[in-house]
């Protein structure tokens, strides 16, 4: 058996005495793309945060690759290289083209030669659909490819985990489409990702794993069948009720 990627034990964080997360236990395996859903500030985003090393936690653990990333001595940027993160907000670097968004943490960060990470950034913008893109500045593309960018940059450093959060919140209904089918191809090709969504069809028909969150905790998880088909919890099921179409 391989060890997960991504274990949590009692995961805590409170702004103040406002307790946004309350005793998260949670494994990621290999492959794994698990979906957190839950009504918004159920703590969906602040527990990405937290995985990433963007928020201390207050409590409990988190091991990384077998390591406890959670231990206050722990090298945060050292962490942080081995993980992708795509945000709602695309945060490219505006006076850059597509191809230098996508070569500059590689190169900088990772030590890789340019002819190197153009190669590797040029693959992946073919794969995303964004061949013909690679001069552009993000000024000059819609919403979704700044997003679709947004997520191939994420991938040039060859993640453990991809970590993304409502990344097609901002987008309309045809854009976020152009999204989900770059989520649907890195989930077919292995990528092992925590996801916070609203993309309910995306779930079901993707998530090897689906968490529902409510004040801050994680009130149920297990396949997507079985959360969205046979919830445990009254919550669960209100929160479906409103969030999936009638039929």
């Amino acid at each position: 058996m391989s060890e997960p990627v991504l274990r949590t034990e009692e995961l805590r964080k409170a702004y103040g005495d406002k307790v946004v997360l309350r005793g998260i236990d949670l494994v990621v395996e290999p492959h794994d793309v698990i979906c957190l859903i839950g009504s918004s500030g159920s703590g969906k985003s602040t527990l990405l945060r937290c995985l990433d090393l963007l928020e201390d936690i207050d409590d409990g653990a988190i091991f990384f690759e077998g390591e406890d990333i959670s231990d206050p001595r722990v090298d945060a940027r050292a962490v942080r290289r081995r993980m992708g993160v795509v945000f709602q907000s695309y945060n490219l670097f505006p006076h850059l083209s597509v191809l230098e968004n996508l070569t500059l943490a590689p190169r900088k960060v990772h030590g890789v030669a340019r002819a190197s990470a153009e190669a590797k950034a040029r693959e992946l913008l073919a794969r995303f659909g964004l061949a013909d893109k690679v001069d552009e500045h993000p000024d000059r593309l819609s919403g979704g490819q700044q997003q679709r960018v947004a997520m191939a940059r994420a991938m040039a450093t060859d993640p453990a985990l991809l970590l993304l959060d409502e990344v097609t919140a901002a987008l309309d209904p045809e854009l976020t489409g152009e999204v989900l089918d770059i989520m649907r191809q890195l989930a077919l090709d292995g990528t092992t990702m925590v996801l916070a969504t609203h993309e309910m069809a995306f779930a079901r028909d993707v998530a090897t794993k689906v968490c529902f969150l409510h004040d801050g905790a994680i009130l149920e998880q297990g396949p997507p069948a079985e959360i969205f088909e046979r919830p445990r919890e009254e919550r669960t099921r209100q929160f479906l009720r409103r969030v999936l179409p009638a039929s």
